[in-house]
């Protein structure tokens, strides 16, 4: 696949929410032995929003600010936050209805860039972060025009953040206060976003 559609999007969406609704329970499991025991059921929430917004897009811009708004009216909590600041930031950077090689990454960058000025959190603090900075590095610097390529590239790098946070110390949200106790359980943002992100690639690559 050589540009992203909108269907495509659409369907990759679907897909996602689809992936993160069959691990609920394992997300919201891994959250419990941290922190509130929620994250599975604010995720399939927060992407059930903002499925129902993409389904009525007619292009990418307006689609993903609908999606953002979305989430952050219908959601609460750091997770939906987050997620609604990604959809926007990817909105300031998306135009039309067909993205090439370049604009994908272009998006994705934005996507990043706007969670940045919403958390203080970064690589290495055992947060959804630890999937999300590797996932758009590793789309930035493929050296392909395949969105297939470009998106596992993505989804490969999350999964390896994700899994890389069992071994980290968490020094923000609740699980803060569990220090070294926090060691030895994956992050359950980590593990979502790279399932989310593996979930588009799957989707690309079927195309």
């Amino acid at each position: 696949m050589t540009g992203l559609t909108l269907d495509t999007f659409k369907q990759m969406l679907r897909h996602a929410l689809t992936r993160i609704r069959e691990r609920q329970d394992e997300f919201s499991q891994l959250d419990a032995t941290l922190g509130d025991g929620d994250h599975g059921t604010a995720m399939v929430t927060a992407m059930n929003a903002a499925v129902e917004a993409a389904e009525k897009g007619t292009d990418f811009k307006t689609m993903l600010s609908d999606m953002g708004f979305q989430v952050m009216m219908q959601t609460s909590g750091s997770s939906s936050t987050l997620l609604g600041a990604f959809l926007l930031g990817m909105s300031d950077c998306a135009e039309g209805t067909l993205l090439d090689a370049a604009a994908v990454r272009k998006m994705f960058a934005g996507g990043l860039k706007n969670v940045f000025s919403q958390t203080k959190a970064r690589k290495g603090g055992k947060t959804m972060m630890d999937a999300l900075i590797p996932a758009v590095e590793a789309i930035e610097n493929i050296q392909t025009d395949s969105i297939g390529e470009i998106l596992e590239a993505g989804a490969q790098a999350a999964r390896a953040g994700a899994e890389d946070t069992i071994h980290l110390k968490a020094i923000f949200g609740r699980a803060r206060n569990y220090g070294e106790r926090s060691v030895g359980t994956a992050d359950p943002g980590a593990t979502s976003w790279a399932c989310m992100l593996s979930a588009f690639a799957e989707t690309s690559n079927r195309g």
